[in-house]
Formats: structure tokens, C-alpha cells, sequence
């Protein structure tokens, strides 16, 4: 007996001087890794939803991406709004809790912790357009999402050039623009950032019939060739849009800043815009050339107006 208990003692005694040599750190890799720390985090938003009503949550910009953490959620954006999203519970009462995830066009990433509650105090939520001032607890999302098509330009440094060109609104340029049946379509400004060009355009109708904007292109032309075709045109499509506006009422005037990549016009070509109606008629387009590109004026992201 009395050998036992020393054999018990000694065991007892190496497994404490083992525990001594190698301390536990809580994680899965024999302290390889390094912890995730509370300020890493992204802090979520609580979110309650039900079965019998929706929710709609709006976003300060378009929603490129959604992620629903499991299948108890129901998810999609409101037809024609790019910026709501409609979510509700695709089961009655589930039980465990699940999550959701969203990216916005201007490189912002927010997530939910999602409940099921049987009537929800917040059936409409607005999600504020914020700065992140870097001050700790004002982060609750994520501005540092990277945009495919706009490489290595924070997408949300670009919705920030084009918010501050549409809020000082200066026409810069004086001379290119179309102008019939009452609705008259002009380019107040061209302007450049690192690698991407910012066109400034201004929509008015002076007419009382309202006008519906069906699309607007980019497109680079021959100059000399009357009737164009798919070969001589090269579409250039814009990576961002700063209200886009798809009605204008009568004798109202609206305003759009496009982000496109950044290009030249090669010899014997220019820029055209083209403006098109909804089943309608009174189609406006307008032509840039070279020169108005090359001297687009510069701007110091150090002035930009949040």
C-alpha cells in the first residue's frame, strides 16, 4: 500500500512539473499560433427576425455581397433598391442563433448576430454612413474590403471622391453637353485620382414630363464613320456610380459622378456618352476628346471633403 502511494505521489508530482514546463494557452496548435484578440474584432450588430413579418435594412451604398449563416434566414435585396436588404426567418421560432454578413460597393463590411424573436422592435433599420475616426469602440464594421475592378484603390477613398465632387459641385467645364426636347445632358466636370477618372455629368429637364433613364454608356468612336459598329466602339464600363439616379421629375435637375478606369483617346477617336430613355424619345449624347481627359484636374485625396 505504502508503495502505491508513492507511486501516486511521484506521478502526481511530474504531471505538475510538466504542467509548470508547458502552460496551457487555450488554443489547438501547442502555442504555434497567435491568439485573436478583442481588438481584431469586428463588432456585430444584434439582430432580431421573425416568421410572419421583414425585415429591411438599409445601407448607405449598393450591397454587392450577402452571407446568411445558416438556413433558418431568408435574404435578398428589395427589387429595384440596391441598398435594402429583406431578411426574415425561413422557420418558425429556430432555436440556436445564426449570423449574416454584407459588403457594400463602397468596401464597407458589416455582420449581424441574428435571433428569432416573435415580434421584433426593429423592423426598419438604417445603417448610419459614418467616418471611422480611429478611435477605439467607433468601429462596428470593416472599411478595408478590397473591390476586384477597382484594384488597389480603397473603394472607400473612391466613394469619398465622388460624394465631395457631387458636394462642392463646381462646373469646370462649360462647353460639352446636349440640349433637346426640354431635357438638357451635360459633363460639369472631369477629374482624376491615382488611376481612375471621375466624370461629373448634370441632368435637367426643363420639361413637366417626367424622364425615365433607361442606361447611359461610355464609349470610345471613330470620328469619321457615320453609322458606328460593334467593332469600331469600345465600351468603357464605369467601376462606381455616386447617385445614379433613374427618374427625374419635371423641371427638376440631378446630378451623377462616375468613376471609370482611367484611359486615353487614341488619333482619330473621341469619347462618346449616350444618355437613352425609357420607351422613350428623347435620347442625348455628347462627345469628349483627348484633350478634355489630360486635362482632367487632380485631386488631393488631403482635400477631400468628408
Amino acid at each position: 500500500m505504502k508503495k502505491i502511494i508513492l507511486m501516486l505521489a511521484f506521478a502526481a508530482t511530474l504531471f505538475a512539473v510538466n504542467a509548470q514546463e508547458k502552460p496551457t494557452t487555450g488554443d489547438y496548435f501547442n502555442g504555434l499560433t497567435r491568439p485573436l484578440t478583442f481588438d481584431r474584432m469586428i463588432a456585430p450588430y444584434a439582430l432580431e427576425v421573425t416568421f410572419n413579418k421583414t425585415v429591411h435594412i438599409i445601407f448607405p451604398s449598393a450591397i454587392r455581397y450577402v452571407d446568411l449563416g445558416s438556413s433558418d434566414l431568408l435574404a435578398a435585396k428589395a427589387g429595384g433598391a440596391e441598398n435594402v436588404l429583406r431578411v426574415k426567418a425561413a422557420v418558425r421560432d429556430f432555436s440556436q442563433e445564426s449570423n449574416l454578413a454584407v459588403i457594400t460597393e463602397d468596401g464597407a463590411y458589416y455582420t449581424f448576430n441574428v435571433k428569432y424573436a416573435d415580434e421584433p422592435v426593429k423592423l426598419s433599420v438604417e445603417m448610419v454612413d459614418f467616418i471611422y475616426n480611429g478611435k477605439a469602440g467607433t468601429r462596428p464594421n470593416s472599411l478595408d474590403v478590397q473591390l476586384e475592378e477597382l484594384g488597389e484603390e480603397s473603394p472607400f477613398l473612391v466613394n469619398l471622391v465622388m460624394k465631395s465632387v457631387y458636394k462642392n459641385n463646381k462646373r469646370e467645364i462649360k462647353h460639352i453637353g446636349s440640349k433637346r426636347f426640354g431635357i438638357e445632358y451635360s459633363l460639369k466636370g472631369l477629374y482624376v485620382h491615382n488611376r481612375l477618372l471621375y466624370f461629373h455629368t448634370q441632368l435637367k429637364n426643363t420639361s413637366n414630363v417626367p424622364f425615365s433613364v433607361d442606361y447611359i454608356t461610355f464609349k470610345i468612336v471613330d470620328k469619321k464613320v457615320a453609322k458606328r459598329t460593334a467593332i469600331q466602339e469600345q465600351v468603357i464600363r464605369p467601376l462606381s456610380e455616386y447617385n445614379n439616379v433613374r427618374e427625374i421629375g419635371g423641371k427638376t435637375t440631378e446630378r451623377t459622378v462616375f468613376t471609370l478606369p482611367l484611359f486615353t483617346i487614341p488619333d482619330g477617336k473621341r469619347l462618346l456618352v449616350e444618355l437613352h430613355e425609357k420607351q422613350g424619345g428623347r435620347n442625348q449624347s455628347f462627345f469628349a476628346k483627348n484633350a478634355n481627359l489630360v486635362r482632367a484636374k487632380v485631386i488631393d485625396e488631403l482635400n477631400v471633403k468628408h
